[in-house]
């Protein structure tokens, strides 16, 4: 099991320059853990290419519900202390606090595109290449 963030799983299922990765990283461990903010970023993220002529309203709909169907059971609530802890320690959100504090929580990687995560919790978040060169 890895922890991924927004933009991998979005890179999973809205084609585009950084699908292959995000498949390679599928390949190599499918069981895929968030928290549940992935799920109002996502449609964030849906909504942005609806607004760009991206994706059209009913395949948006589809790719959400995909995405659901895939992360079921995987999702999970993150403590509001140890998100604050996390994103007070480091230049990051507090809504990317919840990655990693999910990550910590279960033990397992997260993995993000995200330099700045990387760099800040470097025992914790590795880019997707990282990861599939299993390092």
């Amino acid at each position: 099991m890895i922890v991924v963030d927004t933009n991998l799983i979005a890179y999973f299922f809205i084609n585009g320059s950084c699908s292959e990765t995000a498949e390679q990283v599928f390949a190599k461990d499918p069981q895929w853990a968030a928290p549940v903010l992935w799920r109002s970023e996502f449609r964030s993220v849906l909504a942005k290419c609806i607004g760009k002529r991206c994706l059209g309203i009913e395949d948006a709909v589809e790719i959400a519900g995909a995405a659901e169907t895939m992360m079921a059971g995987h999702e999970y609530a993150v403590r509001s202390p140890e998100v604050l802890r996390l994103a007070a320690s480091a230049p990051c959100s507090a809504y990317d606090a919840e990655f990693v504090s999910l990550a910590k929580d279960l033990g397992v990687r997260l993995v993000t595109a995200d330099v700045h995560l990387q760099t800040a919790f470097p025992g914790t978040a590795l880019s997707p290449d990282r990861f599939i060169a299993g390092q």
